[in-house]
């Protein structure tokens, strides 16, 4: 199958939307000045597909590989902070991190996995998507999969 590629950032759009999304809060402003813009997934379908259903309402958490943070050079999400969610190079939703965890893959629970709004919504079809997923974004790099790798568990509120 072939994967239409994500599309570039607007960064300058996604920046836009987080001060409109700064000035209008009646509570302190949020620390970040330049706030992640991220985007979900690896291709610009299922990015679309994963933004729709945050969108929706289905979507409250996701999870993401220790090492494809330390990869970009990012920082780790951290509680409280905020991101702009993006798809397809459209900045959509400002998104603040609730609930963090770090663990091995196989230690999601059910309530993650239905948090997480993908699939049927159970652990185990959660651990095979993603299991699916990591190894493909590993093997992009180069890299092989380990049952070791660590993952962040983020849960999330649309802000």
């Amino acid at each position: 199958m072939t994967r239409q590629p994500l599309s570039p950032v607007r960064r300058d759009e996604a920046m836009a939307m987080w001060r409109d999304h700064a000035a209008a809060r009646t509570d302190p402003a949020p620390p970040e000045d330049d706030p992640p813009v991220e985007k979900f997934g690896d291709h610009a379908a299922l990015a679309d597909e994963l933004l729709d259903l945050v969108l929706s309402g289905t979507k409250r958490a996701t999870a993401g590989l220790v090492a494809d943070f330390a990869c970009r050079s990012e920082a780790l999400p951290r509680i409280g902070g905020h991101w702009v969610c993006d798809g397809s190079g459209v900045p959509r939703c400002v998104l603040r991190s609730v609930e963090l965890r770090v663990g091995r893959l196989d230690s999601v629970d059910d309530a993650f996995a239905w948090d997480e709004g993908e699939g049927d919504r159970t652990r185990s079809d959660w651990l095979a998507t993603h299991l699916t997923y990591f190894t493909r974004a590993r093997e992009a790099r180069g890299e092989t999969w380990s049952d070791d790798l660590e993952v962040v568990f983020e849960r999330f509120l649309v802000v």
